[in-house]
C-alpha cells in the first residue's frame, strides 16, 4: 500500500483497520529502530512505539497530508521517544565511568567482539549527548536523513540541524578519543 492508499483507506470507517495494519506493517521498524537509538532498551522502544501508534491512530483522521505521511509519523514517534527521555532524566543517577567500571560492563564486554566494543563506545558517546544533538545524530548518522526532512520533523532550521550535527560528532569524537 501507498501512503495516499492508506489515507484514503482510514478515512473510511469499513476499512480504517486494515489501514492502520498496513501502516503498522510499513512503518513500525523504521520507528522502533529509530526510536530505539534514541533511547536504546528494547522494552522502552517498544512501549515508545506503542504509544506513538496509539497517537497516530488518534490523529490520522484530521492529517492535512502537507507533509509526507512518514515525517509525520516519524515526528510523532519523535516527540513520545523525547517525552520519554527527559521524564527518565531525573532517574538517572548513575555516571557513565561508574557503569563503565562496573563488573557486569566489563564481563560482558570481555565477551565482545572489536566491533561489538566500538559500537558500544559508540552507543555510550551518543547517549551523554544533550537530547537535541542525540536526536538529529541518529537521524543523520543511522537513519541517514536528509537535514530538510529533520527540518520537517524537527521544526527546526537547516543551519541549525547542521550546527547541532556537527556539534554532536565533535563531542563524540572526543569521548571516543578519551575512552
Amino acid at each position: 500500500m501507498t501512503d495516499k492508499e492508506i489515507i484514503h483507506l482510514f478515512k473510511s470507517e469499513s476499512t480504517r483497520e486494515k489501514a492502520f495494519t498496513g501502516l503498522v506493517k510499513m512503518y513500525s521498524e523504521k520507528l522502533y529502530w529509530h526510536v530505539r537509538r534514541m533511547v536504546t532498551e528494547h522494552e522502552d522502544a517498544n512501549d515508545i512505539v506503542q504509544n506513538a501508534f496509539i497517537k497516530i491512530w488518534k490523529g490520522l483522521s484530521g492529517f492535512k497530508e502537507e507533509s509526507q505521511l512518514y515525517t509525520w509519523l516519524y515526528r510523532i514517534a519523535t516527540n513520545e521517544a523525547i517525552t520519554f527521555i527527559n521524564k527518565n532524566k531525573k532517574k538517572q543517577t548513575t555516571s557513565l565511568d561508574h557503569v563503565m567500571d562496573s563488573p557486569a560492563y566489563i564481563t560482558q564486554n570481555e565477551h565482545n567482539t572489536d566491533s561489538d566494543v566500538i559500537a558500544g563506545k559508540l552507543q555510550h558517546a551518543i547517549d551523554t549527548l544533550p537530547a537535541k544533538q542525540k536526536q538529529v545524530f541518529v537521524m543523520r548518522y543511522y537513519d541517514e536523513m536528509k537535514y530538510e526532512d529533520m527540518e520537517a520533523v524537527l521544526g527546526t532550521s537547516v543551519g541549525a540541524l547542521k550546527a547541532s550535527f556537527h556539534h554532536a560528532v565533535k563531542k563524540i569524537e572526543s569521548f571516543l578519543a578519551s575512552n
